[in-house]
């Protein structure tokens, strides 16, 4: 897991995070991120969002970043409470992982519009922040920039 050591730890939101798709309203939320290893080869995580005045649970996903053995390929596979299950892949290139959808499914009454694609990039700032920012596609809208987040570590 060595390329992907820099993504290990406790992370809070610092600032909140900014969410925008044209089909709502711009929104901000906190989150909190887990990221670690049991020695396997691959990382386990999950991500909590929260509303930044009222403190209520938002978004929850939870899933694994596995590596393909030498190389650079990673993919990242993620449930999520919306019913939304999605396997990504991609690169980590230094501190940086770029990944996008390679397959997304849903429970059978899961909100529309549909997500059909993601891209994520994750990316170690200068100032050892963790950044992340999410783009999708749904039925009626075009890949878009949804979230971006910056995260402080507050645990190793």
């Amino acid at each position: 897991i060595e390329p992907l050591s820099w993504m290990l730890g406790t992370w809070l939101s610092d600032p909140p995070g900014d969410g925008t798709f044209p089909t709502m309203k711009p929104f901000q939320y906190l989150e909190e991120v887990h990221i670690s290893h049991v020695g396997q080869p691959m990382l386990n995580f999950s991500f909590n969002a929260f509303h930044p005045d009222t403190r209520k649970p938002m978004h929850r996903e939870c899933g694994f970043i596995r590596l393909k053995p030498d190389t650079n390929k990673v993919a990242f596979i993620s449930a999520q409470n919306t019913g939304l299950v999605e396997v990504e892949e991609g690169e980590v290139n230094g501190q940086e992982l770029s990944i996008a959808s390679h397959s997304i499914a849903r429970i059978s009454f899961a909100k529309k519009p549909h997500v059909e694609q993601i891209t994520r990039k994750f990316r170690l700032n200068s100032d050892g922040k963790l950044e992340q920012t999410v783009s999708m596609a749904t039925t009626t809208q075009p890949m878009t920039q949804h979230l971006h987040i910056t995260y402080k570590k507050v645990m190793p």
